[in-house]
Parts: C-alpha cells; structure tokens; sequence
C-alpha cells in the first residue's frame, strides 16, 4: 500500500515530542488458546462426521436399504454447509485484543485536527426530526474545539421541517453548548439529560444560580421541543415530507459565529430517471460536499438516531489516528452500536451482542474491524482511493473525482476551503457545492466504483470496509466502558425482521459481486481478515442447514426413517458432542461478556426465526437483483415508538404483527417438529426403536423449545400481539400436506 503520510504529519508531530504511547493494544492470550483449542477438538469431531457420512455411501446395499438416499443426502449436505460456515467464523476469535487509550497525552486543541460530522436521515415520518436535532446538538456539543468541529445533515428526503428543526436546533444550541461547558455536563443530548438520566446527581450541591441557570435553558428546550414536534405533526398531516424530485439544496448555518461549530443542511438533487444508490451516494455528496466548506481530515459518521452519549468520543478516537505506529495505515476508528431502549429480556437479540463483543473485538486482533455503518471515525483521504500527488495528471484526477476544478484543488493537503479564509463569497462556494450535489456530476467517474463509499450493495459499509482493507488500510474498534454513541434499537419483530432481510441482501450483493472475498481479497489482504469476510458475506447461507434441519428429519422421524448412528454406536458421541459443543461455546462467550442463560436463548431463538425468513428473503432478493429480475430498493428502519409494541417487548412477548407469509413458515415449521415429535414419541413407545429415532427425537424436541414463543401465540395468548387464528389453521393445514407428500415421497 501506497503510504500516506502527508495526511496527519503536522499532527503527529506534535504527539511524537511526547514518548509516551497515545494508545496501547493487549492481546488476550488466555481466550485465544481457549479458543484455538476448541477450534481444534471441534474440528476433530466434525471430521469424525465427516467420515461417517461419507462411509455410508460405500456400505453394503442391503445394510442401508433401510435409509432413503436422497434426504440422507441433503441433511449431510447441509451439515457441511453449517460446518464450513462455522469454520470460517473461527477466524474472528483466533486473537482476541483490547485496547487502552490515553486522551490527557493528546496534543493542545490548536494541534488537533479538525472533524467534519456528517448526519443522515431520508424520512421526518420514520425519523422523527426532533430526534434527529437531539443526535445534532450532541454532535456539536462534542469535547472538541468548536471552529474545529462542523456538523453536516443529509436530508435525503428533501423535507423543509428538517431545514426548519436544524434553525431551531441552532438557535438552542447557542444557549445548550455554553451551559454545557460552563458546568462540565458530561451527558450533552438535551433530551437525555433533561428526561432525568443525566449524570449530574450532585446538580443541587453546585448551587442556586446553576439551578437557575439550568431552569432557563430546560424552559427554552421545552420551547425548542414544541415547535419542532409541531412541524414534524403538520409535515406528517400532508405538508411535505419526502421529494424524489427536486434540485439540490445547501444552506450554512451560522458561519458567523466563530465559537459555534458551524451546522450545513444538505438535500442532494433526486431525479426519478437517476439512480441515487440510497445511504452510500448521500454520503457520497456529503464527503465532496464538505470539501468545499471545511475540508476536515476526519469524519464523524452518525445515523440520525445516535446521539453523542460521550463528548469525548473524539478525543478517544484521535488517540489511535494521531498515534505514530498506527496512524500511517489507520483508515478509521470504529465505536461499537449501543442502544438506550433495550429491555432486561432482550428477547430480539436488539443489543447485538455478538457481533460488537466477538466478532468486531476478534478482528481488531487481525486487520481491524468491518465499518459498521455509524460511529466511526473515518480519514477522509482513505475514501478518495489514491494518494494524491502535486504531480498527478489532471485529467485523470477528473476521470476519476468528476469535473470540478474546486474540488480537485481539495484533495490536496495544502488547500484551506476559502469559507474559513472569509475570501470570497460564501455565495460561490455554495454553487460549487451544489454541482457537487448534482445528480449528473458522477457520471463517467470512479465515484462508489473505486471512490467514495461503494454502491455494490446496500450495506455498503461492509463493501466498503472490505475494500478499504484489501488496500492495505487497517481499522482499531475503541470499546470504552462507556458507551460513546447511543441510539434507539429494534423492539418489534416486524421491523428486526425487514432490517435483517435488508442485511442479509446486503452482505450476499457482497459475496455474489466483484468483490466476493474467496476470490478478489486473497491476494490482497491478510489470509484470515479476508476469511472473516468471507463468513460475514456468505452467513445468509445458513438458511439452508436450518431449513434442511427443521424439515428433513422431522419427515424421516415421522415414518421412521434414522438419518443419524444408533445409541450403541460410538458416532452417536460423535454428533451429540459436536452438537453440545456448539451450543456451550455459545454460552461460554455469551457469560463472558456479561450475558446469561437467557440471553443465550433469546440469541440461539433469534438466530433461528432469522434463518428460516431474513436470510432466507434476503438470499433470494440479492439473487433477483443479481440477474435483474428486481431492482435495489432500501427502506430506512423505523425510529419511530409504538407504547402497545414497546409494552409487549418490556414484558418479554413476542409482538406476531408481521409479514402473514413470513408467520406461516415460522408458525407450519413449529406445527410440523410438534406433529414429528409426538409421532416419534408413539413409534419409540409401541416399537421400541428409540436407538434408531433418539437423536431425531431430540432435534425437534430442541427446535420446540427453541420455538416455545409461538407455541404461547398459536395456544395461550389473548393480546393483539397472538398468532391469529387463521394463520394457524392454515399452517396446520399446510405442515399436514408437507407431511403426507414427504411420506409418499420417502416411502414410495
């Protein structure tokens, strides 16, 4: 990888007069021979397997006469679908670090450099605007010097309330920041702190005028709270909400102040004839945007709905890009996703767990973490793709940037963007920053092909992550014990449901593209990052082993076919340890992150119902997509609370309001495991043969506790959250005719 080292050298500078490491790295030697070595026995016993079904093929006729070669055929297929998946998800725990940052050795503020905020959001219906400005002035608010800080919203849904909520976020911002840094506020989202969760307990112990103080600004933010939420009201009642058609839009709030970090509002221009590519192109138009009016080294990603929980974020994440060992190759910083609405029974898995504790913390040991979306701190010459010399060829920087001389000129490091000079007229450089905006300006460039955030899938912080490392770029995930970023998480499985299905389309638009990790990362980045890759991009797949699981053997099982060894047998060890195994890893890694049995369960269940529908839909759609038989469409998630689902997913039952064909797979696959099982149960009771049929037995069994919730939706519940009735009756129906056709099938 090219070195790029003309990007933070006068940065640097100033932290290597100091010895002392702005960061340090710790590898957690004790987990990463845990985990090798489990690596290593389960591999043996999958191996085991292996042999076992393979020696079947080469037995005696008559001696397997008795099973029926195909579904013997697609179980053993997906036992090796499962097990290669598992496989390449070892990589992610072959060396696990964690890493100690050190702020107070950061140069002075006039060393630091300086941060461009770039918030987006596409729906004031789905994303409520005065949210959204909460998550803008704790941006703003950030520990960070102010003419250093620039906070950009892209409203890719062209609506006026938005531009209307950032002016009235402005105008209490004046009156918030001050406060805040007056009075040392650590929790810097008004809404938060005002709601009683701040962190300022002994605020009656700083004295009356403080309280006075703090009365005054509670009233203005009541004020600010009132006439946003009323615009938004009148929006949502048929004002304007969102325009697919429109010019592009830039207004600069408050570059007159110099003690304010100045606030942009951005619209990119939307015509129905040019394709957008959704979050990855606003982000696009942000990054050339803000080239022209502060040109900051670093940005600051958020989803609307992340505010700054920490104003230290930055400061935290400028230790690992100002540290001279990692700053070289150092792309971006990654925050993990924390949630404020996450119940003590987290039934939807809304925390993530896995992916920020084991996955994310497992690769910061090897290249760095994948790009996550939100809360990253991003170098910005990293997206630009190519160092850029003072004796690059001009045409071909306009080949690759697009047509503007400007901001050709801004990818050099010695440009100063002349809003900051107070040159020319801000009036020039906003129509520059509107051809930026423009939807024609990045036609015939490498803009999302090789610049920029990529536009190959809609989770196009993965892709471009992955690409980013294939460059030789690293990336350091920071896990403070305090959360840096919060948001709001899912809590209805109507809406986990559609965003898992939108991931998992993402991630297979990954592996099915140019950029499938088996054969472009290879040679281009190291062996087991691009490994981890490989398993991020293909983890969709599970909805194969999964289906074949919860059908196969329950069919056999139902006419008394055995697909697995006999309880006699040593291979029936063999099975019931790689499937004990798997499930007590499991629960070791999630007791070591502060989990519990159920949490555990609450995953293992989750992982299942999103096996058998998000990874299902979402393999289909990016394979439709492939072959154009559908076009890309993206939906942003729904930000917005409803009390009776809310209700439901405090006290810890399933909110069943979702898709009907996605409830009747869920509801005929638990109907027919239930009709498997007692079918079992009788066959092991009248002829014995519980040798032949335990494990299938156990399988569905396992399966029906797993599936436990609509068993309560089908039978017990009353509440508008239940199965309905004729979704049941028909899955019955429907799990009755797979039954009867499976037993023609096998049996004749």
């Amino acid at each position: 990888m090219q070195k790029y080292t003309l990007i933070s050298t006068r940065f640097m500078k100033e932290a290597m007069d100091n010895s002392l490491p702005l960061q340090l790295s710790h590898v957690r030697k004790s987990i990463s021979i845990i985990n090798r070595t489990y690596t290593l026995i389960h591999s043996t016993a999958l191996t085991a397997l292996l042999y076992y079904r393979i020696s079947f093929l080469f037995q005696n006729p008559e001696t397997r006469s008795h099973t029926p070669t195909f579904p013997w055929l697609l179980v053993f297929s997906s036992e090796l679908i499962l097990s290669f998946i598992w496989l390449l998800g070892q990589a992610y725990r072959w060396r696990y670090v964690t890493r100690t940052l050190f702020p107070e050795r950061l140069p002075d503020d006039k060393h630091l450099p300086a941060i461009d905020v770039i918030i987006c959001t596409a729906d004031p219906k789905r994303e409520p605007t005065f949210g959204v400005m909460n998550t803008v002035i704790s941006a703003m608010a950030l520990d960070y010097p102010p003419e250093k800080l620039h906070v950009y919203v892209s409203d890719d849904g062209g609506s006026s309330v938005t531009l209307y909520g950032m002016k009235e976020a402005w105008a209490f911002a004046r009156l918030w920041l001050p406060f805040c840094c007056t009075h040392g506020i650590k929790t810097r989202c008004p809404e938060v702190y005002f709601s009683g969760a701040e962190d300022d307990e002994d605020g009656e112990l700083r004295g009356n005028e403080f309280l006075e103080e703090r009365q005054k600004i509670k009233i203005e933010f009541e004020l600010f709270r009132e006439r946003v939420m009323r615009a938004n009201e009148n929006c949502g009642a048929g004002g304007d909400s969102i325009n697919g058609d429109r010019p592009p839009i830039i207004e600069v709030i408050g570059q007159e102040d110099a003690e304010m970090p100045i606030l942009v509002y951005v619209s990119r221009e939307k015509r129905p004839s040019h394709p957008h590519h959704f979050k990855a192109g606003a982000l696009n138009v942000l990054l050339r945007v803000s080239s022209m009016i502060s040109n900051s080294p670093y940005i600051l990603v958020l989803d609307c709905d992340m505010y700054c929980n920490d104003p230290s974020s930055a400061r935290q994440a400028m230790c690992c890009h100002l540290d001279p060992k990692l700053s070289p190759s150092l792309a971006f910083v990654q925050f993990p996703q924390k949630f404020h609405n996450i119940s003590s029974n987290d039934i939807y898995d809304s925390l993530i767990r896995s992916a920020f504790t084991t996955v994310w913390e497992g690769m910061d040991g090897l290249d760095g973490p994948v790009l996550s979306g939100t809360g990253f701190y991003m170098k910005r010459v990293a997206l630009y793709g190519t160092s850029i010399q003072d004796d690059t060829n001009i045409t071909e920087l306009r080949q690759t940037f697009g047509y503007s001389d400007e901001f050709i000129k801004s990818l050099s490091q010695k440009y100063k963007p002349k809003i900051s000079n107070g040159r020319d007229s801000l009036a020039a450089i906003l129509r520059e920053a509107q051809l930026l905006a423009s939807c024609q300006f990045e036609n015939q460039t490498k803009w999302g092909e090789e610049v920029g955030f990529l536009y190959h899938s809609v989770c196009e912080d993965v892709l471009t992550g992955y690409n980013l490392h294939c460059k030789g770029w690293t990336s350091v995930l920071c896990l403070p014990s305090k959360p840096q970023f919060l948001g709001s998480s899912i809590t209805n499985l109507n809406d986990l449901l559609v965003q898992s299905t939108r991931w998992a389309s993402g991630l297979m638009d990954h592996g099915i593209s140019k950029f499938c990790p088996f054969l472009y990362g290879p040679l281009k980045t190291s062996f087991l990052q691009n490994i981890c890759y490989a398993e991020l991009s293909f983890y969709p797949f599970y909805f194969l082993p999964v289906w074949c699981f919860a059908t196969i053997p329950q069919l056999c099982l139902f006419n008394g076919i055995p697909l697995y060894p006999e309880v006699s047998s040593s291979f029936f060890v063999v099975f019931a340890f790689i499937f004990l195994s798997a499930l007590s890893k499991h629960l070791w890694e999630v007791m070591l992150t502060g989990g519990s049995i159920r949490t555990w369960s609450n995953e293992q269940r989750i992982w299942m119902i999103k096996s058998v529908t998000s990874y299902l839909y979402g393999s289909l759609d990016a394979i439709m997509k492939r072959f154009g038989m559908r076009n890309a469409s993206f939906s942003p998630t729904n930000k917005v609370s409803d009390s009776d689902r809310v209700k439901l997913y405090q006290m810890g039952k399933f909110d069943f309001r979702i898709s009907e064909a996605v409830l009747t797979s869920m509801v005929t696959l638990v109907v027919l495991n239930m009709a498997a099982l007692i079918a079992g149960v009788a066959r092991v009771i009248v002829f014995g043969n519980w040798e032949t049929l335990l494990m299938q037995v156990l399988l569905s069994l396992h399966i029906l506790i797993m599936g436990s919730p609509v068993l309560e939706g089908m039978i017990v519940r009353k509440d508008k959250g239940r199965i309905p009735y004729s979704i049941t009756l028909f899955s019955v129906v429907l799990a009755m005719v797979i039954l009867t056709l499976g037993s023609v099938v096998l049996l004749y």
